[in-house]
């Protein structure tokens, strides 16, 4: 089997399709974006390779950096939240029985099988004005006025809805909402691996569980939610039709002025060298993962 495995042969097959995937599909189309952001623009569609910095030092400019500190702000704060939040469903999943285990993962993967643009569109119904929140808020709202008329007081006789779209807490809940799941699955795949005996011999010696966890449980699954951290931070920093559909004018990303540099400002070389310039700060935020997993891992074979 062994000789099977190491056949030149077999090695050839397996690799060559999906080398030559990643290849055509993959670093062909990335290598040409790279080269565009090293272009100038010559016409409307035309674009000359000049090997040019000024892209580059055009996404620096003040106007820029502002709104990439915005973005990073923004998916900042949605990891966060799903960070917090995701911890304790990722520790239901795992404490669950072996029965509904399957079926609790599955309510977890289930938004993918939906397409994320219309998952959040259907947020825009639940946030509107005229939306199932403000419903449930009128109702209550209703019946608040109702009880304290029983008093000879008054709440107002006009009801104002909540302003929950086009600022930047529905973008917020919108990256969360999205990118959510991919929180709890590594956060699951570590927990569901951690020995209990550890929580049982922490608890059992008189630490309580908020001392447990940060002291035993986070130790013990960091690598899980450095992951989480790194796949919701990435793709909610590019995020441009979340903020594009439920932000406002304020609420504006990078992953928008990339896209309109492709789109209605049609400047190709300045939208290629923006995107870039995520890639690289992606690039960063992989190294400073892939380091900080190297020094603790280091400092476990010390220990």
């Amino acid at each position: 089997m062994e000789n099977w495995r190491k056949h030149p042969l077999v090695f050839w097959a397996f690799s060559l399709p999906p080398s030559f995937w990643l290849i055509v599909f993959f670093f062909v189309p990335l290598t040409l974006v790279w080269g565009l952001s090293f272009s100038e623009k010559r016409g409307i569609i035309e674009t000359e390779l000049t090997f040019t910095l000024d892209n580059y030092l055009r996404g620096l400019e003040p106007i820029y950096l502002e709104i990439l500190w915005k973005s990073i702000l923004l998916a900042g704060g949605a990891t966060l939240i799903c960070l917090v939040v995701g911890y304790p469903v990722a520790f239901a999943i795992a404490f669950a029985s072996e029965r509904w285990k399957p079926w609790l993962l599955l309510l977890v993967i289930l938004p993918f099988w939906i397409n994320i643009l219309i998952r959040t569109y259907a947020l825009i119904a639940v946030f509107r004005s005229r939306g199932y929140v403000n419903f449930a808020y009128e109702d209550l709202w209703t019946a608040a006025n109702w009880l304290v008329g029983l008093v000879g007081l008054s709440l107002g006789e006009r009801f104002v809805p909540l302003s929950l779209l086009y600022n930047n807490v529905a973008v917020v809940a919108g990256i969360v909402y999205a990118f959510f799941p991919f929180m709890v699955l590594p956060l699951y795949a570590n927990i569901e691996k951690l020995d209990r005996s550890f929580m049982e011999a922490s608890l059992d010696l008189g630490a309580g569980h908020w001392r447990t966890f940060f002291s035993v449980v986070f130790p013990l699954t960091w690598q899980g939610a450095l992951s989480g951290i790194v796949i919701v931070f990435i793709p909610a920093l590019g995020a441009f039709f979340i903020p594009d559909l439920l932000g406002g004018t304020d609420s504006q990303m990078i992953g928008n002025v990339i896209e309109r540099q492709f789109k209605s400002a049609n400047d190709w070389p300045f939208g290629a060298a923006l995107s870039f310039l995520l890639m690289y700060a992606t690039f960063f935020a992989l190294a400073l993962r892939a380091l900080v997993a190297g020094r603790r891992g280091a400092g476990a074979l010390d220990a």
